[in-house]
């Protein structure tokens, strides 16, 4: 509310305070026209004697009363233009500090959020700032002002009464509604957790559209939702019936304190002690009261509600990120781009060991392949050097830097991923490959695309780079998203470069293809390669085979055949799954109508 770099919205505070006392002074004396013109139509100018000729007039008076409600508008039209700034740029503020923590917290903490359940309760946090920064300083403190004055008007004109009568009505308005509203947030939890479940499995289930198809899970997944919905509606429904009670309550409540005292101004005016003028001022000044009093239950339930909303925001902002850098961490320097793994362990859980102690080095310019059985460990050994975790044991280290004495930017920034899964922006092609560097030129673009085999499709496409992807890049193929992925790298040129199952997604033929790209891109550069196809790895000066989290053999691809361990039963494996393959399109034959037609082998 107080930005201390933005002496503009300073000002604006100022000049908004400034209009809302204007305008409460100005609203408690709109009512003083209303009972002078009154006086003036009974005929009884005794109590106007005070107030100019000119002003005697009842005509005059009542476009004085009307012409004071105007100018008491305008100061508040006033007001809340020149707070509209402030409050926004506080929402906006508070919004960029939540959606820059989420990127600050650890991969760990996404793995076990859903995104839709995040997404919506920073969308209801954002939206309960908005309203308590709204409805605080534009509702409440106006209000109190407000209080206080009509309180000070009774007090001096009317006697004490009136003053106790007010006090009385306004304590039970206000302890009326924070009881019932405190009942009624409750519900509301109920109707946020609802809200949050449907939206999750809505989420999940479009996110998972091809998979529902092909499980013609449809129904089901429409009953998941519709049962979240089902409560949703349940705690809705309470939501808005005992919002009917309050405001009913809140009625009977002002409806008796308004009643008694207008009783009293009405004995007054027949004891003579009060004119008609008087009885009418009071009556104007409750019903002015009955507005910011209904604004008090409004705001508190506002207020609450948006505490509500934000409780969750809020827990999300006190969570801490795992990793962090030193308070005296430097950027990384790049001499070369060696790295090395020192005595490594790692475990995601005190139960769950997954790297036992390996030690490997990838020299300056050489490839180093990590290969195993599934579970090994190998993809943890990118993670790490990402930094997406802290080993628990030993050390890693690029170009003799400690991980843990770097700052995580310049070492993301020094190493490049084509990653095995790879999920690409809803946007444009041209934005994912740019992705790598975002002020490279279209033809820097183009030239990345070309080196990763994806230019002539990206040509063939009617719009070319501008071409949509969908969402998670759903509008393209395996192998287009993955050569979309491999362009980025190509694009960002990182001195270090991690290949995690790269050619995953592609076809024999398609791999062989890519292959070429990539050993172009990994040219004088540190290569870490984590394989499944063992023929991707053939040519890397060294490989190391992971087991149970341990470095079971390592050397260059004919020695570890000639170790005949391990690696060569890999090999093995593969090469006889290549065979089949090979040996099952054989006995493809066609149809008249061009459909393939497998036949078993008979020796199968």
């Amino acid at each position: 509310m107080w930005p201390s770099d933005r002496d503009d919205l300073k000002r604006r505070v100022l000049w908004a305070t400034f209009f809302l006392v204007t305008a409460k002074v100005g609203q408690v004396t709109v009512p003083y026209f209303y009972k002078w013109a009154t006086d003036a139509l009974n005929g009884n100018h005794d109590n106007l004697g005070f107030l100019p000729a000119f002003l005697i007039g009842p005509v005059i008076l009542v476009l004085a009363y009307n012409l004071a409600r105007i100018v008491q508008l305008g100061f508040n039209q006033l007001r809340d233009a020149l707070f509209a700034r402030v409050g926004q740029h506080a929402v906006h503020q508070l919004a960029y500090k939540v959606f820059l923590h989420m990127h600050e917290l650890s991969l760990r903490f996404h793995l076990q959020r859903r995104t839709g359940g995040l997404s919506r309760i920073i969308e209801r946090g954002v939206k309960g700032i908005e309203a308590i920064v709204r409805f605080t300083i534009l509702n409440t403190l106006p209000t109190l002002l407000e209080f206080v004055l009509v309180a000070a008007i009774f007090g001096f004109s009317y006697g004490f009464a009136y003053v106790a009568v007010t006090a009385v009505m306004i304590w039970l308005y206000v302890w009326f509604t924070v009881r019932a509203t405190d009942f009624r947030i409750s519900i509301r939890r109920d109707m946020n957790d609802s809200d949050t479940d449907a939206n999750t499995k809505a989420v999940d289930s479009l996110l998972n559209f091809e998979t529902v198809k092909y499980f013609g899970n449809e129904e089901m997944e429409a009953r998941r939702y519709d049962v979240s919905m089902e409560k949703y509606e349940d705690s809705a429904t309470k939501v808005w019936t005992s919002l009917g009670w309050l405001n009913f309550g809140q009625g009977v409540i002002f409806g008796v304190g308004m009643t008694i005292m207008m009783v009293m101004s009405a004995l007054a005016v027949q004891r003579g002690d009060q004119t008609i003028g008087d009885f009418v001022f009071i009556n104007v000044m409750l019903m002015q009261l009955a507005i910011p009093l209904n604004f008090i239950g409004f705001v508190y339930r506002e207020i609450r509600q948006g505490l509500t909303d934000i409780e969750h925001m809020f827990d999300l902002l006190d969570v801490p990120p795992e990793i962090v850098d030193k308070p005296d961490a430097k950027p990384l320097v790049m001499d070369n781009g060696s790295i090395r793994f020192d005595d490594v362990h790692f475990r995601y859980d005190e139960n769950r060991p997954i790297l036992k102690g390996i030690s490997f080095e990838v020299p300056y310019g050489k490839t180093v392949a990590v290969v195993g059985p599934s579970g090994a460990g190998k993809s943890t050994i990118s993670r790490l050097l990402f930094r997406f975790y802290d080993i628990q044991e030993g050390a890693i280290t690029v170009n003799g830097q400690n991980l843990r004495d770097i700052t995580q930017k310049s070492l993301r920034a020094a190493v490049g991923m084509v990653p095995q899964d790879t999920v690409l922006f809803n946007d444009t092609i041209a934005y994912n490959i740019r992705y790598g560097r975002m002020d490279a030129t279209d033809e820097e673009v183009m030239e990345a695309a070309e080196l990763a085999q994806i230019a002539d499709f990206i040509r063939s496409l009617p719009d070319g780079l501008n071409t949509m992807v969908g969402e998670r890049g759903l509008k393209l193929s395996g192998g287009e998203k993955q050569r979309v992925a491999i362009a980025r790298t190509i694009l960002k040129a990182p001195p270090i470069l991690i290949l995690d199952e790269a050619t995953s997604a592609l076809d024999s033929a398609t791999e062989s293809e890519i292959q070429s790209a990539l050993d172009y891109v990994s040219k004088g550069r540190t290569t870490l390669v984590i394989a499944h196809r063992l023929s991707t790895v053939i040519g890397a000066d060294e490989i190391i085979v992971l087991k149970d989290g341990v470095i079971a053999e390592r050397g260059t691809h004919n020695s570890l055949l000639d170790e005949n361990g391990l690696y060569k039963a890999m090999w093995d494996r593969q090469r006889e799954a290549q065979e089949t393959e090979e040996r099952l399109k054989d006995f493809q034959e066609h149809d008249e109508l061009g459909v393939i037609v497998r036949k078993r082998p008979d020796n199968m």
